[in-house]
């Protein structure tokens, strides 16, 4: 059974909540000067189509406009957005220039910014299916405490974004829409679930997105496409409030104990903007407390002092990834960062399989009584050694079971704090390999990737990035140097708990003495 096959539910609710001070920080001078040499504002960075906004170059409807003419030339050829509300954002730009004429003021640090959102966000008054035929009509009366705060920061709502049915693949395709193309190849999968997402970002289609992860989920197609993505902290509550996620059933207020959401951008400078907006309390919360995620105390590579995990017998990479990961040791330790390849924080064999208990136990959460009891009687006359007791037996476990799985997870949370203890941040690869050739016509047991000619398992493509999955630690996927072929390649960094603003931090130094990724053709149609 895939493994993948875990969450079938999802909930609705309303956030307002008060916004960083940090959120309305002015845009930086580099894109104030990047947004007035673009002749296609809609191509730059958030920051610089906010910094052109501002300074009344180009007005937000203006804005919009380029962006709409740019969809109809080509998300035809991606899928990338399959549901477009044109006229609500065209009357919220109206709204937008004629508040900032009025007032001289914007509405927020995302004032008049047009974005897309992933399907499986309920988002008040436009369809939101997550790819579920059970979902197709759906269209929430409220939105997700996410897109709650993107409104209340201004931002234009324009559309929404593909995503694997209920969330539940690590490529994108569904019977509603279909599937969503890699924008470098479209034999080669874009990834999931934030594929549509990833695509929209690496394609000029929306400048910031807000993906969910689970199982990778973010992380997997931002590398895959050659964007930037952060998994964002999560201890007993997120940082980012989830409700209103897809899956779990419309109307529910809990979600995985493992799903984050988090920013996706073309740079790291983005992933900051974005993480200053979502960082917030859950509504129900946020009288009594809000969240100050600290800033990084170090401002060179040569302060820092970084782990490297550049490959591992669990997990092989190819040859690829492997010169990349050489790359990345080189570029370090020419500028002066301490570096430990030896040391490793916890055994990764023996965290992926919590992970994938944990995983397994939290999609039992929205399943039919009848679906579980069937469940229940298969998990018992399993045998231990079957290809499918870890899944049955995991997502059929007892409380007690669950219980002791969550102290193995607390334990695992202190090995890595000892080791964060004398490293800053750890580099991975993102992947075993750059995007792997798509297999959404090939049924799921058939499914496997090949790495350097030998077949693997189709989940190794998440292994890496799911190290930091079952401890809910802050983790940037950046995209850096390519395959022969032209794909991008992507590297990982896994900071401590609430060092969010540290590992951005760090992707900001290293996109500065690491090989550019490319960008993908149709960013520049």
């Amino acid at each position: 059974m895939n493994r993948r096959s875990l969450l079938t539910s999802a909930a609705t609710a309303v956030a307002v909540a008060t916004l960083p001070k940090s959120a309305f920080a002015a845009p930086s001078a580099a894109a104030t000067k990047d947004a007035m040499n673009s002749t296609a504002p809609y191509r730059s960075t958030a920051r610089a189509q906010l910094a052109a906004l501002r300074r009344g170059t180009i007005t937000a409807r203006e804005l919009l406009d380029q962006v709409l003419d740019h969809h109809a030339k080509v998300n035809p050829g991606l899928n990338a957005v399959v549901t477009l509300d044109a006229d609500a954002a065209r009357a919220a730009a109206d709204k937008a220039d004629a508040h900032l004429a009025e007032t001289g003021r914007p509405l927020g640090p995302l004032h008049g910014l047009p974005i897309t959102l992933k399907d499986a966000l309920e988002t008040k008054g436009l369809r939101t299916t997550c790819g579920s035929p059970d979902l197709s009509d759906h269209v929430p009366t409220t939105d997700a405490d996410a897109v709650a705060l993107l409104r209340q920061a201004g931002a234009i709502i324009i559309g929404k974004t593909n995503t694997p049915t209920m969330c539940q693949d690590i490529q994108t395709s569904n019977p509603i829409f279909g599937k969503t193309n890699n924008p470098f190849s479209s034999d080669h999968t874009a990834g999931g679930s934030s594929g549509g997402p990833s695509v929209a970002i690496a394609t000029g289609l929306s400048s910031l997105e807000v993906g969910s992860d689970l199982a990778g989920s973010l992380r997997l197609p931002a590398a895959y496409c050659g964007v930037y993505a952060l998994r964002t902290s999560r201890g007993a509550s997120p940082i980012v409030p989830t409700r209103g996620h897809i899956p779990r059933p419309p109307g529910w207020l809990t979600s995985s104990d493992m799903l984050t959401l988090g920013p996706i951008a073309r740079d790291a400078d983005d992933l900051d903007l974005l993480l200053d907006v979502l960082a917030s309390p859950a509504p129900a919360d946020a009288d009594a407390w809000k969240i100050e995620l600290p800033a990084p105390t170090k401002s060179h590579l040569d302060q820092y002092r970084v782990g490297l995990w550049a490959d591992d017998e669990f997990c092989r990479v190819d040859t690829a990834t492997r010169n990349l990961m050489e790359q990345v040791a080189a570029a370090l330790r020419t500028s002066g960062a301490t570096i430990d390849d030896s040391t490793r924080p916890v055994d990764f064999a023996a965290s992926n399989i919590l992970f994938e208990r944990l995983m397994h136990a939290t999609s039992a959460a929205a399943a039919d009584d009848a679906t579980f009891a069937g469940e229940v009687k298969a998990a018992d006359a399993v045998a231990d050694d079957s290809p499918s007791a870890l899944y049955l037996k995991s997502r059929t476990m007892r409380h007690r079971d669950w219980a002791r799985a969550d102290e193995d997870r607390q334990k695992l949370r202190r090995k890595w704090a000892n080791y964060f203890a004398s490293h800053d941040v750890l580099i991975t690869p993102a992947a075993p390999t750059a995007a792997v050739l798509d297999q959404t016509s090939v049924p799921s047991k058939d499914r496997y990737i090949t790495v350097d000619g030998k077949k693997r398992s189709f989940f190794d493509q998440t292994s890496w990035v799911n190290l930091a999955s079952p401890v809910g630690l802050p983790s940037v996927v950046m995209p850096t140097g390519q395959t022969r072929d032209g794909l991008p390649l992507a590297i990982q960094i896994i900071g401590p708990y609430l060092s969010d603003r540290t590992v951005i931090a760090v992707a900001k130094l290293l996109s500065k003495v690491l090989p550019t990724a490319p960008q993908a053709p149709a960013l520049t149609a």
